[in-house]
């Protein structure tokens, strides 16, 4: 057995931090890793003391903490833009697309729309009035409640992981949204019957809620606040403008209508496509179309509630009212979250 294979003794390890250069020892043995001058390496020599960049595990290309290495910077750990399906980065899963819905539009004629009359139907102001409070109400009331899903789905991270890891719940609540919706927009005894009508809007406003903080859940918390800021903004001048302008949008029904139509295939389309492979500009693209579209019928349903158009919706029809203008709004929010979080990409 060589001298070699035993650890050097007390006098022996003098000499490796004071080599006699007379004396060739220790040798400057790449094998034993040291310098040229016999020495340990200084620390601030790269490949040389753990610690420094190419080294010790703990520098680029090093330690796994830093680019390339440990799995907590771009490109590692499944949780940075690019890793985690859940964010919405490159390598990673898209967000979901709000799926398609059918708009519920009026007819020109109203004799063959049951729930829709003219303004000249109405009794008295004050009847309108009290139909407008009553709307805006619950209005304010799902929107209320939306904001607090949202926002919980924003700041709590265990809230946030958990719906981007179940996708199956996203589409059992669109489910949900989509025959509660269909109800109510079609079955007229329902939706006039209390409390059947405010048991099914409650249950669709929890659906659309639940869906919409999930959408929210995928993009940051500055994109949120600014698609929410911006679609604030966006219904009251669109109510303040419905309130003074002297253009009948109920007229156009028949525009909407195609609109309508052309907004459920646009969305039908896309989803399939990008299904099978995502293209951000395709998701931008209708998103644009979706954020305008459902501004003019922002403008069209709050004609249609003040009742002084050409044609207006009964007194009766308040859930109604208060869904197609909530359906509005949470469509403006999502379209422009996508369009905001999309950009900051």
């Amino acid at each position: 057995m060589s001298r070699s294979d035993f650890p050097p003794g007390y006098d022996e390890s003098r000499l490796l931090s004071n080599p006699d250069p007379g004396s060739g020892y220790p040798p400057s043995a790449p094998e034993y890793g040291f310098s040229s001058h016999g020495g340990p390496p200084p620390y601030s020599q790269p490949g040389g003391y753990p610690g420094q960049p190419g080294g010790y595990p703990g520098q680029p290309g090093g330690y796994p903490g830093q680019p390339g290495g440990y799995p907590g910077q771009p490109g590692g750990y499944p949780g940075q833009p690019g890793g985690y399906p859940g964010q919405p980065g490159p390598g990673g899963f898209p967000p979901p697309i709000m799926p398609p819905i059918a708009i519920p539009v009026v007819p020109t004629d109203s004799d063959d729309n049951e729930g829709f009359t003219t303004a000249d139907g109405w009794d008295s102001t004050q009847i309108r009035h009290s139909f407008i409070r009553k709307v805006y109400l619950i209005l304010a009331v799902q929107l209320l409640f939306t904001v607090g899903i949202v926002s919980i789905f924003t700041f709590v991270d265990s809230v946030s992981v958990f719906v981007r890891k179940n996708p199956a719940i996203y589409w059992t609540s669109y489910a949900v949204y989509f025959v509660t919706h269909m109800v109510l927009v079609c079955c007229q005894g329902p939706r006039r019957r209390c409390p059947w009508n405010v048991i099914l809007l409650s249950i669709f406003t929890l659906a659309l809620s639940y869906m919409t903080g999930a959408i929210a859940s995928y993009y940051s918390t500055k994109a949120v606040f600014l698609a929410l800021g911006i679609t604030v903004l966006v219904c009251v001048a669109v109510t303040v403008f419905c309130f003074q302008t002297k253009v009948d949008f109920t007229k156009c029904a028949g525009f909407f209508a195609v609109l309508g139509i052309v907004v459920f295939v646009t969305g039908i389309i896309t989803a399939i496509v990008l299904s099978f492979k995502y293209m951000p500009w395709l998701h931008m693209l209708y998103a644009g179309i979706g954020a305008v579209a459902f501004t003019l019928f922002l403008a069209y349903h709050t004609q249609l509630l003040i009742g002084n158009r050409k044609m207006t919706i009964e007194p009766e029809e308040y859930i109604f009212a208060a869904l197609t203008l909530y359906v509005d709004i949470i469509q403006i929010f999502l379209f422009l979250l996508q369009i905001i979080g999309l950009a900051q990409r």
